[in-house]
């Protein structure tokens, strides 16, 4: 497998039932895995395009095999759920994020410098970021520029309420990012989170 899936709390450890999946039936269907895993739909095929589930293509549809699952997923500690990461100093915004990320089935690491992101990128590789743009310790294009760095194909959401600064142009020069304009609409969020392979909680 490409990579570990990110460390997940005992709660929520994913405990496959035996009749899951018949007796020799080694090759799952994405509907298959997903309800093998207890896991939705769209965030099957999100850990499968991100190299996170052991995926094989046979006539252009993807196939995970069983054996695989059962020996780097279901039984290796710290496997779990996708973990997302929010920097913003703002303790409104966090709570927000916090609870939209965990209704979406998501891990949160939830920080407010950029010292403390920089600090959590290096000790795990993330699904999703969250990041604003001015914290009170550097400027977030810098911490933009670390994470692409260290995780190139990391998917990185800008929070700010200046679309228009000099911070948000210089990481516009590095390739299209995807904007969230604050005061922040949850309603957007979601759609952010439902882009990304998530099924966001609308209520």
């Amino acid at each position: 497998m490409a990579s570990k899936l990110p460390k997940r709390s005992k709660a929520a450890d994913i405990q496959a039932p035996p009749e899951a999946t018949p007796p020799g039936h080694e090759l799952l269907t994405v509907k298959e895995t997903s309800a093998y895993l207890r896991i939705p739909l769209p965030t099957v095929y999100y850990l499968v395009q991100r190299g996170q589930l052991p995926a094989i293509q046979i006539g252009g549809r993807w196939r995970i095999k069983k054996s695989s699952l059962d020996r780097d997923v279901l039984r290796a500690e710290g496997s779990g759920q996708p973990t997302a990461l929010v920097v913003d100093d703002d303790p409104a915004l966090q709570e927000i994020f916090k609870t939209h990320l965990r209704k979406a089935g998501l891990s949160r690491v939830v920080v407010g410098t950029a010292k403390d992101a920089l600090g959590a990128l290096a000790k795990q590789k993330f699904d999703l970021m969250f990041l604003d743009l001015n914290l009170p310790d550097d400027s977030g294009d810098n911490v933009y520029f670390e994470a692409r760095k260290k995780y190139p194909d990391l998917p990185i959401v800008i929070i700010t309420g200046y679309p228009d600064s000099e911070m948000l142009n210089r990481i516009n020069s590095f390739g299209p990012v995807m904007v969230l304009q604050k005061p922040l609409k949850i309603e957007h969020l979601n759609q952010t989170i439902r882009f990304h392979g998530h099924k966001a909680n609308e209520k």
